[in-house]
């Protein structure tokens, strides 16, 4: 990659804000190009959503602001959608590579994607900028256009260390696969089963023997679908993009039905589809996306996200209003 022209810019200081894959690409970049780069990672390693963890969050549909927030939304059996020639950085492929625990398939677990952007952090030697159990609070423009960046180190003690610093840009690569979105139905205060999200799933152990309402048809919905008919008594699937009319066995799975959206939810258990048929369920599982989310963004409106739109963006990336270098918005891979 051409980098020949690093010396004619005006190195700056940058926050780069999460060390998943798109916050370690940036860093290196912007390195690269002659940067002074901090990257704050509130975890103890590298890797963001490809982290896995057993542990769930304690409100199962994500909606208590005051619980303990787990960033990774990764379950056990997740394994990649794409190929893994597909998910490489240009310049550092991503090949099978020797090694205990190494999964040399097309198709990779997650553990291999971790493997593999620690392998990157190391080659290029990205860690040495890194932060640990370092949380950005807040973000907001100062004098001159520089941004505020305020953060706290975590400590065993629970005092938590916080430091205020300045930098003349942000780059903000803190993910969007954390906070749920959750399916709107009718009378399900009233219904009396269980509720969770995808974001809280890691095994199909809890499902065992259940009748299960599943909503979603992407691709986190598929795989959840077919790992838990494995072990449930029914799991029924509510799509939006199917017709209202819909009610279908799936091919090759003796209890897994296709079902249009979900028109109702009532106190003695059952629960109305939009296709006219109505079943008891024990456990209603959305797996229906999450929301863009920044908490940490104090730009007085400039910065808006509606409906998972970000903006206003110029390509995607940048606000035009902090133009030409205050501040860089960048969505992780």
């Amino acid at each position: 990659m051409q980098t020949s022209n690093a010396t004619s810019l005006t190195s700056r200081h940058v926050a780069v804000i999460g060390a998943g894959a798109s916050g370690l690409v940036a860093a290196r970049e912007l390195r690269r190009e002659g940067h002074q780069v901090v990257v704050f990672e509130k975890d103890s390693q590298i890797g963001g959503t490809w982290v896995y963890t057993p542990q769930v969050e304690t409100d199962p549909l994500g909606l208590d602001p005051t619980r303990q927030i787990v960033h990774s939304s990764l379950y056990k059996s997740l394994r990649t959608n794409l190929p893994r020639e597909s998910m490489g950085f240009m310049d550092y492929p991503f090949v099978p590579r020797a090694g205990e625990g190494s999964d040399p398939r097309r198709f990779p677990g997650h553990a291999e994607v971790l493997k593999y952007l620690q392998d990157f952090a190391r080659e290029f030697g990205i860690e040495e900028m890194v932060r640990f159990e370092c949380e950005v609070v807040s973000v907001e423009m100062v004098d001159n256009k520089k941004l505020k960046v305020k953060s706290k180190r975590m400590r065993l003690d629970g005092d938590d260390d916080l430091l205020d610093e300045v930098f003349d840009a942000v780059v903000v690569c803190n993910g969007h696969f954390t906070q749920p979105r959750i399916a709107e139905i009718p009378g399900i205060n009233l219904w009396p089963g269980k509720q969770t999200h995808s974001h809280n799933y890691r095994t199909p152990e809890p499902f065992r023997d259940k009748v299960v309402i599943l909503i979603g048809s992407s691709a986190s919905a598929m795989d959840i679908s077919l790992e838990i008919g494995g072990i449930a008594k029914e799991v029924h699937i509510a799509s939006r993009s199917v017709a209202d009319d819909t009610c279908e066995k799936q091919a090759g799975c003796d209890n897994i039905w296709l079902h249009s959206m979900i028109e109702s939810a009532h106190k003695d258990g059952s629960v109305a589809f939009r296709d006219g048929n109505s079943i008891v369920a024990d456990i209603i599982l959305h797996c229906t996306g999450y929301k863009y989310c920044f908490p940490f963004l104090k730009t007085n409106g400039f910065v808006t996200v509606d409906d998972n739109r970000v903006g206003p963006l110029y390509k995607h990336v940048f606000p035009p209003i902090f133009a030409p270098a205050a501040f860089l918005c960048r969505n992780s891979l």
